[in-house]
């Protein structure tokens, strides 16, 4: 007789039939779980990612596509500059990391890189929290952890991350390294990519938090994570690396803020129709109605985010939301959310003649017939 499902084997399963059978699951990374948190209220997206689904791929299915992601030159180009700044042990790494980080501390020199192999996404968590350990409990030494793989719970579900490094210091606090391929020009970057890393390096610290919270339960001090992570970039024009430190404290502060509101995902899948799949291979119409039984909140921003932008854009606007003008303007309309709704108030045909956003719209209404009726004359 076979054992009853738990509550989290019950969710898998859920998960896996809204992929398609035999569909893989995509990983959800921490460039992805930084644009969730930007949108915690779409509900399509926390969904598709919690299931594991292929965005790009749905996306093409449904005849909207995204030119999302980086070419294969950046990718290639990105694995070759990574691999010279961690060449011999990550001498080069770890020695950024004490100029930039931690120049009261000894030289690295002669720094523990332990092996993290191991089977599948949670037995390399597993192992990584072994050797954080084991480094927290052995203080006194470097230790350069390469593509160590964390976990993080998000709306109830699990989401692996793989950060470039995490070096423990001597006095035994946790640092994350990002390792970009864009360049340091005279010592800075453009501001948005810097940006984009530094939300990217505030979900692997909040994972790395929840490590260090279950050593601190176990009787021992709880190691500190830095919230000054080492960004490390070309030089200028050239291969040579070059660091900078980078504070994360506000972006961890809002990436944490905005994950805790996300809509649990089970709760999001007990609310679908029987049946719902999001396989690339069904038919169209069906796919297009499995989406759309999920709400979505679409807004400008998620076209630099979201492989599904242009259809929720395209939607958006059949549909006549204001929320495809974005959120700025969203806001300054209180309860009217569509266009037809805005145009009505503006003209006096409907909405509430109290309601501020009302009254300013009649308001600006007069002044364009105003200014129309003098350019005439």
């Amino acid at each position: 007789m076979p054992l009853p499902r738990t509550r989290g084997t019950a969710l898998r399963h859920q998960l896996a039939e809204l992929r398609g059978p035999d569909v893989p699951a995509k990983a959800l990374d921490a460039r992805a779980l930084a644009a969730l948190a930007a949108n915690p209220g779409c509900a399509r997206r926390a969904i598709l990612d919690g299931a594991g689904v292929n965005k790009a791929a749905l996306a093409s299915a449904l005849g909207a596509p995204s030119a999302f992601g980086q070419s294969q030159f950046a990718l290639t180009r990105g694995n070759a500059f990574e691999a010279k700044v961690k060449a011999d042990g990550g001498a080069e790494l770890l020695r950024l990391v004490h100029d930039k980080l931690d120049r009261s501390a000894e030289p690295p020199a002669d720094a523990r890189v332990p092996d993290l192999t191991a089977a599948g996404p949670r037995g390399r968590t597993a192992r990584t929290e072994l050797e954080l350990r084991e480094a927290a409990a052995h203080p006194g030494a470097w230790t350069l952890l390469d593509h160590p793989m964390l976990a993080l719970d998000v709306a109830g579900s699990p989401a692996f991350l793989e950060p470039d490094a995490v070096v423990v210091h001597p006095d035994g606090g946790w640092t994350v390294v990002e390792i970009k391929s864009f360049p340091l020009l005279d010592g800075s970057a453009d501001p948005a990519k810097v940006g984009a890393a530094a939300r990217q390096a505030a979900v692997y610290v909040l994972a790395l938090e929840e490590v260090a919270a279950r050593l601190g339960a176990e009787g021992a001090p709880a190691p500190r994570v830095r919230h000054r992570v080492l960004l490390v970039c070309p030089r200028d024009f050239s291969n040579l690396p070059a660091a900078s430190a980078v504070d994360i404290r506000k972006q961890r502060a809002v990436t944490a803020r905005q994950l805790a509101r996300l809509t649990r995902i089970e709760d999001i899948a007990a609310g679908l129709p029987e049946g719902t799949c999001f396989s690339p291979e069904l038919p169209a119409e069906e796919l297009t109605a499995a989406v759309e039984s999920v709400p979505a909140a679409y807004a400008p921003e998620c076209l630099s985010a979201c492989e599904l932008a242009f259809h929720c854009r395209a939607r958006s606007r059949q549909e006549g939301a204001v929320t495809s003008l974005g959120r700025s303007v969203r806001a300054e309309l209180g309860g009217l959310t569509t266009v037809e709704d805005v145009l009505a108030a503006a003209r006096g045909e409907a909405g509430d003649p109290d309601d501020p956003a009302v009254a300013a719209l009649r308001r600006a209404a007069a002044l364009r017939a105003e200014a129309l009726e003098a350019a005439c004359r």
